[in-house]
């Protein structure tokens, strides 16, 4: 006989741990079915080489926002977040740029190649926090349908314009960030390009665009709307990005949850429109009357429910999701991190405040740089000099390895999903060699310094956590994939065709990164529709 619960979430990544602990919060019985060994999704922390751990897929802590730290009181449940160094950009002739939180330590910095930008930058940095407040309110609200006309969604579309009036005037600022390439933006502010690489990085990281494309001066402000100390609000977590995933299962727990690991599901059942339950791939079935899926939305429309339970329309939607990755992962044991050309001139200058060694690193020097690395991929390659994000967690976290040794993460891009006239298996380790190759070039002796561990393109992302295609952020952010068109037009509520159906996922509003909004949003609307007011402090509207 099939076990019964109130509710059943799809997936153990931290949005479907969030949902479930507020979920169980307000006095339901859900239960998570994880795939994997481990919860978790794509923040995980694991074993890389003997004696060395490290942050699997997601690397950085940013946007885990504070409301949902204090109401789920994860501090408590052990979760403890560690500084990060200002963001230090090695150039090619050994000379650096520091980017810090401190508006006055970037602009010290900018005036060494441009006392213009320098100049402009307090400015820039208003402007950005101005935008970044409208944004984050954003984050908060459920999308909804502009072309239906019925009463629900008219009062929906006032109470998002009454809740939103102040920021009116900045709307032509959130429709440039939405439109614009990166490279265009940063224009009308700085000159240098050195200065613009600096944050067109951005707009580059876990995403198939280059700094000239156009809309990606949205995925900048994606990537800067953290609230924790550090250089675009970024930090680290004391054991890894992982304890993030424990401390909220451990709430979910205390409050009634039921997490159950290596439980994949096979099949969501659907009966007469309504959602019924689900079965596992060993066979085992559950019931429940609501669904949340964590998994990414067209695995759950095509794979889990399947065409024949849905309107054409809808399939056809999602079928036209754009989720092609480019990203990829080296998560490195190491004697020492690296020890790049720039250091002793940075050390000697101050730059680093109170640091002696950085945590956190952009490689690329110019927008050109930038640039070249995105037409490598938009070609159907690999980029002979990729970008890359080292960071390296252990000079501040010493639970990740041996003591004396390193941890290294190297994020970056580009390497599609799929090759032009060529195969993984064959060039994988040729492009493993150029991430090397680049990594020696600014900090020369770096790959000698290996130990062990593991490098993963975007097919092993897909493979290991099924992310499709491996996108990082379960879809590109892109104005037409952004807010009532994610992941598809008509169902960007949370909501599907399937009556008790949800999605909680980063295929849905606001998108990736560990921020827990989407399962924060996704508990709301069916707390909404079941007519159940929250005791947990956020309204159900």
């Amino acid at each position: 006989m099939a076990e019964r619960y109130d509710a059943i979430i799809i997936g153990g990544g931290h949005n479907g741990l969030v949902c479930a602990a507020y979920l169980a919060k307000a006095g339901l019985k859900p239960l998570v079915l994880e795939r994997r060994p481990v919860h978790g999704g794509a923040a995980v922390t694991e074993e890389i080489a003997p004696g060395f751990r490290a942050s699997i897929f997601s690397y950085l802590m940013s946007i885990l926002h504070p409301r949902i730290q204090a109401d789920l009181e994860l501090k408590r449940h052990g979760l403890e977040i560690m500084p990060c160094s200002d963001m230090l950009a090695p150039l090619d002739d050994g000379d650096y740029i520091v980017f810090s939180d401190q508006v006055k330590r970037t602009q010290e910095s900018f005036a060494r190649f441009s006392p213009k930008d320098a100049a402009v930058y307090p400015e820039f940095d208003r402007f950005l926090t101005e935008n970044a407040e409208v944004f984050r309110k954003l984050l908060w609200e459920t999308p909804f349908d502009p072309t239906r006309r019925d009463w629900k969604t008219v009062k929906q579309m006032f109470g998002f314009a009454r809740r939103n009036r102040k920021y009116a005037d900045k709307f032509f600022r959130v429709y440039d960030m939405l439109t614009m390439s990166a490279y265009d933006f940063l224009s009308e502010w700085f000159e240098d390009d050195r200065i613009k690489a600096i944050l067109a990085y951005y707009a580059s990281i876990g995403t198939f665009a280059g700094p000239k494309t156009p809309g990606s001066a949205y995925v900048i402000m994606h990537h800067v709307m953290g609230e924790n100390a550090g250089a675009g609000g970024w930090g680290f977590i004391r054991g890894g990005q992982g304890a993030i995933s424990d401390a909220i299962a451990s709430a979910a727990v205390e409050s009634g949850a039921k997490i159950l690991t290596d439980s994949a599901v096979r099949e969501v059942r659907v009966v007469d429109g309504r959602v019924r339950g689900v079965v596992t791939s060993d066979g085992r079935e559950y019931e429940a009357p609501l669904v949340i899926s964590n998994a990414h939305a067209k695995l759950l429309y095509l794979n889990l429910v399947g065409e024949k339970h849905l309107p054409e329309e809808v399939v056809r939607e999602i079928k036209g999701y754009r989720s092609f990755s480019t990203a990829f992962k080296a998560n490195l044991a190491v004697e020492r991190p690296p020890q790049y050309s720039c250091m002793d001139r940075a050390l000697k200058d101050g730059a680093l405040g109170d640091w002696t060694y950085p945590t956190y690193v952009h490689i690329a020097p110019d927008i050109d740089y930038l640039e070249r690395a995105y037409d490598d991929a938009k070609h159907g390659w690999y980029s002979s000099a990729p970008f890359i994000t080292p960071v390296v967690p252990t000079i501040v976290d010493d639970t990740l390895a041996p003591k004396g040794k390193h941890v290294v993460n190297l994020f970056g891009g580009h390497a599609p999903y799929e090759l032009k006239g060529g195969d993984w298996a064959v060039e994988k380790d040729k492009f493993q060699k150029n991430v090397l190759d680049t990594m020696d070039r600014f900090a020369p002796g770096f790959s000698s310094d290996i130990i062990g561990g593991q490098f993963l393109v975007a097919q092993d992302i897909e493979n290991i956590v099924h992310l499709p295609q491996g996108h990082i952020f379960q879809g590109e952010l892109s104005a037409d994939q952004l807010f009532f068109k994610r992941p598809i037009p008509h169902y960007a509520d949370y909501r599907t065709p399937i009556h008790g159906l949800y999605l909680c996922g980063a295929s849905t509003h606001p998108g990736g990164g560990v921020s827990g909004i989407n399962g924060y949003n996704a508990a709301r609307e069916v707390l909404k529709d079941r007519g159940t007011r929250s005791a947990m402090g956020f309204a159900v509207r």
